[in-house]
């Protein structure tokens, strides 16, 4: 069972592009989140940090953590593997820390199906438009024209998956962005009310997917 001295679980999942991460990161440092590091089999990209940003490993070493039951969740994402283990997340929620995950909702729906006895909140982010989003796409460090679209394929996939989350948020502007998912988790953890507008949202998917 979990007490009020565990630590809380919270979810960010995004369409890539759409600015999870950083968000993630700010979260991490202004709300005193502790990041989970996911396992991948993909290549660092650019500026990442082995066991800071990802644990780096290969598809044998995966396949065995798979083996050995280890993964609280994995999935299979543009042909790589990421998956988080189970043992610090836990460790870190007995200590009463906060964890924060910058997973997919593949790996969300398997955490969500874990029922684990601490508090889950989760955010599902969305560009402020499909415009954007391929330009944020075009100036990270994916110049193939070829790996821009097979995202943005797949984010007429992903946006399907809004409706799993506890909130949905638009990252138009960054700091707002954050300071709404902020107040959202303040109200979520003292059981208050929020500005919460699932209209509004409904709105901008609907603009997304049209």
């Amino acid at each position: 069972m979990s007490s009020n001295k565990d630590g809380i679980m919270l979810i960010l999942s995004s369409p890539s592009g759409a600015g999870k991460t950083t968000l993630v990161k700010l979260l991490s440092k202004k709300k005193n989140f502790h990041i989970s590091v996911s396992h991948t089999t993909r290549k660092p990209r650019i500026n990442e940090v082995q066991d800071q940003d990802y644990h780096f490993i290969n598809n044998e070493e995966f396949e065995d953590l798979i083996k050995k039951n280890e993964f609280l969740e994995y999935a299979k994402v543009f042909n790589h593997l990421y998956g988080t283990t189970k043992t610090p997340v836990i460790n870190n929620l007995k200590n009463g820390k906060n964890v924060i995950f910058d997973i997919d909702w593949q790996g969300t729906e398997q955490i969500k199906n874990k029922n684990l006895q601490y508090k889950l909140i989760t955010f599902f982010v969305l560009p402020p438009s499909k415009e954007v989003l391929f330009d944020r796409l075009s100036n990270r460090d994916m110049k193939d024209k070829l790996i821009v679209e097979e995202r943005m394929q797949q984010f007429e996939k992903d946006i399907l998956h809004w409706k799993n989350y506890d909130y949905v948020v638009i990252n138009d502007n960054l700091q707002n962005c954050f300071n709404q998912i902020c107040d959202l988790i303040d109200s979520a953890t003292n059981n208050s009310k929020n500005q919460y507008d699932k209209k509004l949202i409904l709105n901008h998917v609907e603009k997304l997917t049209s």
